[in-house]
């Protein structure tokens, strides 16, 4: 089948809820892509931040096969090994706790606000997210969601949730009350421009949550397993969650969504109250299993780290050269380049040379490799940037 015939096949049965680039991809292997008309593109935004360890990575690629050929699904009220495993893992690389599993990053999030709710006491109900940030979706999650852009057209949403400032320390705590269920943050907001939270601001969060008996939820979906250097990005602050919830890069390319919380907290989610048809299923949690342990075999979360700063070097001598870079900021590999103009002609324009990366909030470029890059395709993909920057001056 063509791009062209794929394009109008696309045109005439699937619904148009997306911006599609005009390319068909056929294979993803390693680092890069493949279109139906034989193109290589460097991915530097894989699968948007779900291929963190690479296309089909051959461990995930092997745990997958084998796991088809024994169970692919079964319900939850059935144990599983893949399931249990998993949940271990995730619980010993992180804060302790048990995990719910589902599909998705905003289910995930849907849970933790559910389970917020649950935990805490009669007249709790209010949440607290920052402005800039995104959780998904769903009715709720696009409610927490605090950018007005997401919201147009779907008026009005639900009630109780307050948007603050990121990292304002003194709108936070003006806004907090004993009706606070819970507080949910990005330690570092993805979409909403690589914004990262600053010590005190999070300190505060939890100060907040500790004397009120509100719940600190971590939203690290996009920031969680191993992008950022550490497992997951709270593990550069010196604050623990008690919910956290984690998706994308969880499952190297297949739906698997987590949500993570401390076994006090956890307790509170009782039969009854909340349930995935698919999530957890074996299949899945075979993946997602493979997957830490590749990062840990290639040991990927220190090739995450330094390599991290140095496409963080090599963007800042960028800097140097172009005016319209107005910062470099970001941790590990989550970076973000602050344009002082529109980016998205510019994304363009790498993609037509070969190499995507990605435009968010109109002009912050995401640079998010999979942590399987090495220098030299860290190299090639800031020279295509550098001769991109240098054509448009």
């Amino acid at each position: 089948m063509t791009t062209k015939e794929t394009i109008e096949l696309f045109d005439k049965y699937v619904i148009g809820n997306y911006k599609r680039l005009p390319r068909v991809i056929v294979k993803g292997q390693g680092c890069y892509l493949y279109d139906a008309d034989g193109n290589e593109i460097l991915d530097m935004f894989p699968g948007w931040a779900v291929s963190a360890i690479g296309h089909c990575h051959p461990k995930v690629v092997e745990a997958l096969r084998k796991q088809a050929g024994e169970l692919l699904h079964i319900d939850n009220t059935f144990y599983s090994e893949p399931q249990g495993e998993l949940a271990k893992l995730l619980s010993e690389r992180a804060f302790g706790g048990k995990c719910f599993f589902c599909n998705s990053g905003a289910e995930a999030n849907e849970a933790a606000l559910k389970l917020a709710r649950l935990h805490t006491s009669e007249g709790k109900y209010k949440f607290i997210t920052a402005e800039g940030s995104f959780h998904g979706r769903t009715f709720a999650t696009l409610t927490a969601t605090a950018q007005p852009k997401h919201h147009e057209g779907l008026l009005p949403l639900l009630p109780g949730f307050i948007y603050i400032p990121f990292n304002d320390v003194a709108v936070l705590e003006s806004a907090f009350s004993d009706e606070v269920a819970a507080v949910m943050v990005e330690p570092i907001q993805g979409e909403g421009g690589i914004n990262i939270a600053t010590d005190e601001f999070l300190k505060t969060i939890r100060r907040l949550c500790d004397e009120s008996g509100a719940v600190m939820i971590f939203d690290e979906v996009q920031t969680g397993m191993g992008r950022t250097g550490k497992w997951f990005a709270y593990q550069h602050f010196d604050v623990e969650p008690d919910i956290m919830t984690i998706a994308k890069a969880l499952g190297g390319g297949v739906a698997i969504g987590a949500m993570m919380a401390k076994d006090e907290v956890a307790a509170s989610l009782v039969p009854g109250k909340h349930a995935s048809t698919f999530g957890g299923n074996a299949l899945v949690c075979a993946a997602a299993v493979a997957v830490i342990e590749a990062i840990e075999e290639e040991n990927l979360l220190e090739n995450a780290s330094r390599l991290g700063r140095y496409t963080m070097d090599k963007l800042l001598q960028l800097k140097q050269k172009h005016n319209i870079i107005d910062s470099v900021r970001g941790i590990g590999f989550m970076i973000g380049v602050q344009l002082t103009g529109p980016c998205s002609e510019i994304v363009d324009k790498c993609l037509d040379r070969g190499l995507r990366i990605n435009c968010t909030q109109g002009t912050v470029l995401r640079f998010m490799p999979p942590m399987i890059a090495a220098k030299d395709q860290i190299d090639k993909a800031v020279d295509i940037l550098d001769t991109v920057l240098t054509e448009r001056e």
